[in-house]
């Protein structure tokens, strides 16, 4: 019987504690999950180091973690078809559904959107990395037996990726760079790759991470760590159509802007630092630039699950460590290191 949840819970910056709680009474309408697996996220990342993520400030505790899926072991609702035991996959997104960009099709930029794990909206929506977490219905998408409880975890930050390649427009046939070579550059250029795009290159600074997409298939590797000029040799030797940001940096989205061919294409998907930062607009007027924002996800949710669900995309080839939940804490300092690890998936306790 569950009568207490253990949780991994932000006080402040660099402050991550594992809180144990009674569990309250599961609301109507809800379910409660118990935690399988949980992806750390560079947002989570954000959180732990600054206590905030862009613009959004942690200013009470918060459960971190939005990557998240489980099992079912509670239900207080009969509009549903699934029943406890089902393991699925939670969309940390509860939107509306009644505002203006809900009825349009863009729930990712609901007007009362609440994020779990997310500083976003005072109270804190609380995140997954919990022994149990509650949401409602509509959040969860039934995963085989046969899919790792892991590989449904990442159903969160492959969605994020099907978004932005859904936001480049046209990638079939065309040419592509993806600056940042992170848990979401990776899944970036795979997204990328499975759209039909014909050639991908990946930037970034560090020489782990490239190596890795190396190994993932990337048709060039820039390391970035000692200038741009092997970047400035590829986008000469036949421009970019379209650069993906995902550094999240303010250097990343300069250098997507003026390596892109004219009238091309930048998604920027990397949460850049709060506040105003300096960008080359004058580049985006005089050249055309497609400059464009892409932020969480939609229906992809649902689609990153089937492609999951069907191993159409393999997303563990990503994952490099994994730690229990109960060891929360290490698991954020080894996905901090860049060197020893890509990504970092906690488990159930």
């Amino acid at each position: 019987m569950m009568d207490t949840v253990l949780s991994a819970t932000l006080f402040g910056a660099q402050d991550l504690r594992m809180v144990e709680q009674p569990i309250g009474p599961l609301a109507p309408g809800m379910v409660r999950v118990r935690f399988g697996a949980g992806g750390i996220c560079g947002s989570d990342l954000h959180y732990y180091r600054h206590g905030r993520t862009g613009d959004f400030v942690v200013t009470s505790p918060l459960v971190l973690g939005h990557e998240i899926a489980g099992e079912i072991v509670d239900i207080a609702t009969d509009a549903t078809d699934l029943k406890i035991g089902d393991r699925v996959a939670v969309n940390p997104s509860r939107w509306c559904g009644h505002c203006a960009r809900c009825r349009e099709g863009r729930q990712n930029l609901c007007e009362n959107i609440y994020f779990m794990g997310s500083a976003s909206k005072t109270p804190h929506m609380q995140g997954g990395f919990a022994t149990y977490f509650d949401a409602v219905l509509d959040q969860c998408v039934k995963v085989s037996d046969s899919t790792p409880i892991a590989a449904a975890a990442m159903a969160e930050p492959l969605a994020v990726c099907l978004h932005a390649v859904n936001r480049a427009g046209l990638v079939e046939g065309r040419r592509g760079i993806v600056f940042g070579a992170g848990p979401i550059g990776l899944l970036t250029f795979l997204a990328a790759h499975r759209a039909g795009m014909a050639e991908i290159a990946v930037a970034d600074v560090a020489a782990a991470p490239l190596a890795f997409a190396r190994r993932l298939g990337a048709d060039h590797i820039v390391d970035l760590s000692a200038g741009e000029e092997g970047l400035k040799d590829l986008a000469a030797e036949r421009p970019f159509d379209v650069a993906f940001e995902v550094s999240g940096t303010t250097a990343g989205l300069s250098s997507a802007i003026l390596n892109v061919r004219r009238g091309g294409t930048v998604v920027q998907i990397g949460n850049l630092p709060g506040g105003s930062i300096p960008v080359p607009a004058n580049a985006v007027m005089a050249r055309e630039i497609n400059l464009k924002g892409s932020f969480r996800f939609g229906q992809e949710f649902e689609q990153a699950v089937r492609l999951i669900d069907k191993g159409k995309i393999d997303v563990l080839s990503i994952v490099t460590a994994q730690r229990p939940l109960s060891e929360a804490l290490e698991g954020f300092l080894l996905a901090l290191d860049r060197s020893q690890s890509v990504k970092v998936v906690l488990t159930a306790p």
